[in-house]
């Protein structure tokens, strides 16, 4: 059976979009990709969700924690102990941070282990200007593993009801994304917190409300597919979904920020779907390609991880090109995530996504060929007779 890789390709899509929003590209694009390109990864995600896991939870826990726990904590673990050492060599500093001014310094003795402990326990504590992604691992995590709760709680209860046991299917995917909704105003509304999730949990909660709408698109993919397949719809329907995408980013501005406000909560999920599906449209016509630019996306969106995992280390590299060209201080490596300075009169954010993208693949690709090496190293040499 062929293997169907939109998906891969709208995942390849979304991350090189968010490294060129974190490489501070020109404000309206930024803001642009900020309507959809995170809640598309939910998405994508809630697509691959199958019922069948109500009836075998740890299967899905299992695959949720080997996916998505054992990745973070391994490499918040990783950037804790080298976190001192950054600011030895430099690349890490107490002068230059964040675009509003804000700087990390050495953890003591007594900072380490206690990040250590909201790692493991939490999944916080990561070092937050060279893992500043890694919210993502934690918003997922939290997010399926609610969704399959609450899907077996509504589920259950409307089975419960004889009359609506026949709708039950169709029904409960639905329930559940208005349920999300519902709870994620009421939080913004009131400013609440979720006080056992890191940053007050609207991430993880709007990640569920999305990661249920990725399940719903998957029982109408279809008929999604035959309507856009038309000549006369696919083209104008992408156009008014980038259309429609670009008036909220500049007029309704909204994003997963853990800090959204009630205006801004209001504003994500028209964006964010639409420019799922604009994406996912895109998406279709590259895969019906063939070449080397289908087979990079389809690579990368199979690597997504490793690119939220290593994308700004890698921008240190062009910072050091930057700080050459302009004649700047050492010190601005330590920018957070790349050196802020002519951010939005220059091009290097072009330099910053390349590296950014291309560093974590060229790593990834190095690694899996000297696996593969090893692998045939060590059965040439079984196969060899003593």
């Amino acid at each position: 059976m062929k293997r169907d890789t939109i998906i891969s390709i709208a995942k390849g899509i979304a991350i090189i979009l968010m490294v060129i929003a974190h490489a501070e590209a020109p404000g309206w694009l930024c803001k642009y990709i900020f309507e959809f390109h995170m809640p598309l990864f939910f998405i994508t995600a809630g697509f691959f969700f199958s019922t069948k896991y109500l009836h075998d939870e740890a299967t899905f826990v299992k695959k949720r924690v080997k996916g998505l726990y054992i990745p973070f904590v391994k490499w918040a673990v990783f950037f804790l102990i080298i976190h001192n050492w950054m600011y030895d060599i430099g690349v890490l500093n107490e002068v230059y941070g964040n675009e509003q001014g804000g700087v990390l310094h050495p953890y003591s003795a007594h900072q380490i282990q206690q990040n250590l402990w909201n790692i493991f326990t939490a999944m916080g504590g990561y070092d937050a200007f060279l893992c500043g992604a890694f919210w993502f691992f934690r918003g997922l995590f939290v997010a399926s593993i609610l969704y399959l709760i609450i899907y077996k709680v509504v589920d259950s209860g409307i089975s419960g009801f004889s009359g609506l046991s026949r709708i039950s299917p169709k029904a409960t995917p639905c329930l559940i994304c208005i349920i999300m909704l519902l709870l994620c105003g009421w939080k913004t509304w009131e400013g609440l917190k979720v006080i056992n999730l890191v940053q007050g949990g609207y991430r993880d909660m709007m990640g569920c409300f999305f990661f249920g709408v990725g399940f719903i698109f998957r029982q109408h993919v279809n008929g999604y597919r035959q309507i856009m397949s038309h000549k006369y719809m696919a083209i104008p329907a992408t156009i008014l979904f980038g259309i429609i995408v670009w008036f909220f980013s500049k007029y309704l501005t909204a994003n997963m920020n853990w800090r959204s406000t009630f205006q801004q909560f209001l504003s994500l999920p028209v964006p964010a779907i639409l420019g799922f599906l604009m994406t996912y449209n895109i998406s279709r016509w590259l895969d019906a390609s063939k070449g080397w630019f289908k087979r990079f996306l389809v690579y990368t969106g199979d690597h997504t991880l490793n690119i939220f995992i290593f994308h700004i280390i890698s921008y240190k590299v062009v910072s050091l090109i930057k700080i050459w060209y302009y004649g700047m201080d050492i010190r601005q490596i330590g920018c957070h995530m790349v050196i802020h300075d002519h951010s939005q009169e220059d091009f290097f954010w072009i330099l910053y996504t390349i590296a950014g993208v291309g560093i974590p693949l060229l790593g990834t690709w190095l690694w899996e060929k000297s696996k593969e090496k090893i692998k045939a190293y060590r059965a040439s040499s079984v196969a060899q007779p003593q």
